[in-house]
């Protein structure tokens, strides 16, 4: 299996569509600029997968982003894709210096970077709450709130779709070291529902429970789907590569600085002498002197 692709699908004599990816530069290129720990790790990437999948499934030309904040050792973290199929992501976490030096969350170290999965609650505590945000080029944003009634995310987003689209979806995610993965099938919406288009759902989902990562990791798209769904109709829509890309700019970044308020800016510039920022996804460095900062104020047409 090619990674770093989004394969669409459909199961068109069961009113069915589905979704897979599988992550690897992309989630790599992601977590470059920060160290996490292998308890962060595994949800940033299960998030970065979710993000994809649902980017696909919406389809709106814009953003898609997943994102929680909450009072446990992991403080907040969130994944964001786009229609173009590009993915960013981050997590900020309390780091509690050890004897040895190393930063632990959740019982896992650097050192011992075993699979311990502790679930949502556990890492983002009780209160948190996970936020799924539409951002269309063009239009008003949109935000659906879920709640974490359940450990694993892939529960949460089904939840989710249940609730607000009110569209039979499963989701499955995974992880394996350095890569990650995703799963997604959805009823497409039908005017009438009945026991057969039930029991045809039961009946897709149960053969789709099957799958395990390692066949996804070893086998192409089109050998999976037919060994998978071998007595219905499967057609593939396309394999779209996917990719890490920060949408930070200089123009937005001028964006937030005006935000601050003429008075406020100024008075940085007088202690600072200029305004420096650093993007938290790619780590890259804008420097703001006060002619820039002048021109932000004085001229207009910047934003």
């Amino acid at each position: 299996m090619k990674t770093d692709l989004l394969t669409r699908f459909l199961i068109e004599d069961q009113a069915i569509r589905g979704e897979f990816v599988i992550l690897h530069k992309t989630t790599r290129e992601l977590m470059s600029e920060q160290f996490y720990p292998p308890a962060i790790r595994s949800l940033l990437g299960q998030m970065a997968c979710a993000s994809l999948l649902l980017s696909g499934t919406l389809k709106i030309t814009g953003s898609t982003s997943i994102q929680a904040k909450g009072s446990g050792p992991l403080t907040s973290i969130m994944a964001e894709s786009t229609h173009q199929r590009t993915c960013r992501g981050i997590a900020l976490w309390q780091q509690h210096e050890q004897s040895d030096g190393l930063a632990t969350v959740g019982g896992a170290t650097e050192a011992n970077r075993q699979d311990i999965n502790p679930g949502l609650s556990a890492l983002l505590g009780n209160d948190a709450l996970l936020v799924i945000t539409l951002t269309p080029e063009q239009g008003q944003r949109y935000q659906g709130i879920v709640s974490l009634a359940n450990d694993e995310l892939s529960a949460c987003l089904e939840d989710y779709f249940a609730r607000s689209e009110q569209l039979n979806t499963m989701i499955r995610l995974f992880d394996a070291g350095d890569y990650w993965g995703g799963f997604l099938l959805q009823q497409l919406p039908v005017q009438t529902r009945s026991e057969e288009t039930d029991e045809n759902w039961r009946e897709i989902t149960m053969i789709s429970d099957t799958l395990s990562f390692a066949e996804m990791l070893e086998t192409d798209s089109t050998t999976l789907l037919r060994r998978l769904f071998h007595q219905h109709d499967v057609s593939i829509l396309q394999d779209e590569p996917v990719q890490f890309l920060c949408t930070c700019s200089e123009e937005r970044s001028l964006h937030a600085i005006k935000s601050l308020g003429r008075e406020e800016v100024f008075a940085i510039i007088a202690e600072q002498g200029a305004i420096n920022m650093d993007c938290q996804f790619c780590n890259h460095h804008y420097h703001f002197d006060a002619k820039k900062i002048n021109q932000l104020f004085d001229d207009p047409t910047l934003h």
